[in-house]
């Protein structure tokens, strides 16, 4: 009954609305005015009564809109408090659909903090409002408050927009109200969501890509409402879908598409599913979700005609939902099914009538009131749809929007819906016959590694088999921790190589530490830690101009490090590492982490830490990412190898962490203590976060 009154209420409150443009109109007319001065007696009552109609609280109230006058007029009455009687009339009906919500909530009036700032916003009461909202989030936080106003939500944004001064904002309160359409702005600041949308830019793309076994195994091997939503939770929120072939128990094969929600991440990324793309999805008719979807479903081979189902959660929901009302997708496939998991789809529609449309909602889930209708709605906005809006005693946000709960939740809890929506996919109830998972993206992306992996390559035997040379490493992560260390040490170390005295730094031998964790790479995923002392130029010393040489590129630098220790943590790398590279590793346990600010480096297993290399990095400034050249030996010949490296550097000028080296016999770890760099600080690190690399052959050269 107070969602019916609500609803009356709106529908009076449109028409007072309409009722205040025609009077407005009026008022203001050019013919009227010409008017006055055949009957100017008669005209200027006649205008003094439409002025009194929507200036004074007894007739209309502040209710001049309409063209640029009452435009003007509405915005300046707004700014100074002024209302009409029709925002009177709806701020009625949002407070009915508040109450009406409270029936079914009644922990919204019985916490004291949610049932203050409600209170406070209905009487239109800022001061109070403010108060109320800061000590929510001081006691709850931002996620509990918005998880315990997410059934009264868009009501209460609606109801503060239309009482608030700001008239930037009242189209929307508009909307949400009279439940006519998507909010084309922002309830809050008023600013237009339409321009934020549309900054999402991209024609879309999709690249296949596998599952590992692990994913692969979750796949449902039978079409049915759980198992899309199972696969829709085995691929996660990784910028991926899912395409399946499902053979009917009519025999007919049909296709459907399973589309997760919004990726972790930067709000704006590479992929079309980052924070931009879930906002996009949801306010405009299309963007480059939609249009990366339509890219896999092309790719995949669906024949022109076929039945297709969509299946999306959150954002997946909404993308799905707007090839659903694309009309020359419709032309182009006969879509008979679309279910909706969680997400805001209120105001899309249906470009097909035959499509058959599934909404599943959790009235404590945030994500499906961003389009202004939760539970609170009084407006049966989608007669043909199956809608599903539930309530449990999960309320957290993000807990009550996973896929894993709405799946349990379904599996569980929601029988009928569950058993309603899987006739309807009967179609869909057979046996799979073919799956293929794509990544999406915004736009083409550059060919993997391009420009700087794009080399040309050659094969090498080897006692592992066959390698592809240049060794390429598609992401890793780099260390350089440069270190002061004993001078006669160091020069006893290179006795021999004919490398000549190591370079100095304030009367000491400069020592690095080189350690890598290379995540995909030709030679698989590794991590490896070096020590080299630093070398002028193999055919002569040149103490100042080494500086500027260790920092050009790899392919033009005389200098480098000599290798007298190394560790890798993989059988494969440590076995190649002489035959291409001429250095010898030995195979332990290496740990590697950096972030921005700190460092850890772990050399050792069970038995104990020989080397650690940890703790705060400092202050950084921006550098070039360090090439490394590398001189090994090998049967009495001097080798030379370049590592090249591209991504962003950071140099960190007073680093903070510390090297220990434990008690360990390793050969490594007996020249770090005759160093004297047991417990050393750095005077210098080099980092890179994120690089790609290229790793050549050594090559043998003449040192005498």
């Amino acid at each position: 009954m107070l969602r019916a009154a609500a609803r009356e209420l709106a529908d009076v409150g449109v028409t007072i609305r309409e009722t205040s443009v025609h009077v407005t109109a009026a008022l203001t007319d050019r013919a009227v005015l010409r008017g006055l001065r055949r009957a100017p007696s008669h005209g200027w009552r006649a205008q003094r009564a439409l002025l009194r109609a929507v200036t004074r609280g007894e007739g209309l109230g502040h209710a001049l809109t309409g063209g640029r006058l009452g435009g003007a007029a509405s915005m300046l009455g707004g700014m100074a408090g002024a209302e009409s009687l029709a925002v009177r009339v709806l701020a009625t009906s949002l407070r009915l659909r508040i109450t009406a919500v409270t029936l079914d909530h009644p922990e919204l009036l019985t916490d004291p903090l949610l049932s203050r700032l409600i209170d406070a916003v209905a009487a239109d009461r800022d001061l109070a409002s403010l108060r109320a909202l800061r000590a929510l989030m001081k006691d709850r936080g931002a996620v509990r408050v918005l998880s315990g106003l997410a059934p009264v939500f868009g009501e209460v944004l609606a109801l503060r927009a239309l009482l608030d001064e700001n008239p930037l904002n009242d189209t929307a309160a508009w909307l949400i109200a009279t439940g006519k359409g998507y909010a084309s702005a922002d309830p809050i600041t008023g600013l237009s969501n339409r321009a934020i949308a549309r900054l999402d830019t991209g024609e879309g793309a999709a690249r296949r890509t596998g599952l590992d076994p692990a994913e692969a195994a979750r796949l449902a091997p039978r079409g049915s409402l759980l198992g899309f939503l199972d696969n829709i939770g085995a691929l996660g929120t990784t910028g991926r879908v899912l395409i399946q072939s499902v053979s009917g128990p009519d025999c007919v094969v049909r296709h459907v598409v399973q589309v997760p929600g919004m990726r972790a991440g930067l709000p704006d990324n590479e992929s079309p599913q980052d924070l931009l793309g879930a906002f996009s999805s949801a306010v405009l008719a299309g963007g480059p979700y939609s249009r990366a979807l339509v890219k896999a479903i092309g790719d995949y081979g669906v024949p022109p005609g076929a039945e297709i189902a969509l299946v999306g959660h959150s954002a997946g929901g909404a993308a799905i939902m707007n090839l659903v009302q694309d009309a020359a997708f419709c032309a182009r496939f006969t879509v008979t099914h679309a279910v909706a998991i969680g997400s805001p789809i209120d105001f899309k529609r249906p470009a097909d009538p035959r499509t058959w449309v599934a909404s599943v909602t959790n009235q404590h889930d945030i994500i499906p009131t961003l389009d202004g209708q939760g539970a609170g709605g009084c407006f049966d906005l989608h007669p043909g749809w199956y809608v599903v809006d539930y309530s449990d005693s999960t309320h957290l946000f993000p807990i009550c929007h996973g896929i894993e709960h709405y799946t349990a939740k379904i599996a569980d809890d929601l029988h009928e819906a569950r058993e309603v929506i899987d006739e309807r996919l009967t179609p869909y109830r057979g046996p799979v016959t073919r799956s293929q998972a794509y990544l999406l993206f915004d736009r083409v992306p550059h060919p993997r590694g391009f420009p700087f992996l794009t080399v040309p390559t050659y094969l090498v035997t080897t006692s592992q088999g066959e390698i592809e040379l240049p060794v390429r490493c598609e992401d890793g992560a780099a260390l350089t921790a440069y270190f002061a260390a004993d001078l006669d040490a160091a020069a006893a170390l290179l006795e021999g190589t004919g490398l000549g005295p190591p370079v100095r730094v304030a009367g000491r031998a400069l020592v690095a530490v080189h350690a890598f964790g290379n995540r995909r790479t030709g030679l698989g995923s590794y991590r490896e830690v070096g020590l080299g002392i630093v070398v002028h130029d193999p055919w002569r010393q040149r103490p100042l101009r080494v500086w500027p040489d260790l920092a050009a590129s790899a392919r033009r630098r005389r200098s480098g490090s000599y290798l007298v220790g190394s560790v890798v943590d993989t059988e494969t790398v440590a076995a190649v590492a002489p035959e291409i590279w001429g250095c010898e590793p030995s195979v332990a346990d290496v740990g590697f982490a950096l972030t921005a600010r700190a460092a850890r480096v772990v050399v050792g297993g069970l038995d104990g830490e020989w080397l650690a290399l940890r703790g705060p990095l400092g202050p950084a400034i921006p550098a070039a990412s360090p090439d490394l050249v590398a001189y090994t030996s090998r049967g009495g010949a001097t080798m030379r190898s370049c590592v090249e490296t591209r991504g962003r550097g950071r140099a960190h000028p007073m680093p903070r962490a510390r090297l220990t080296v434990g008690p360990a016999d390793h050969p490594m770890a007996r020249r770090l203590r005759t160093l004297g760099l047991d417990g050393a600080r750095p005077v210098l690190c080099l980092a890179t976060l994120a690089h790609q690399t290229l790793r050549g052959a050594g090559v043998p050269v003449p040192t005498t």
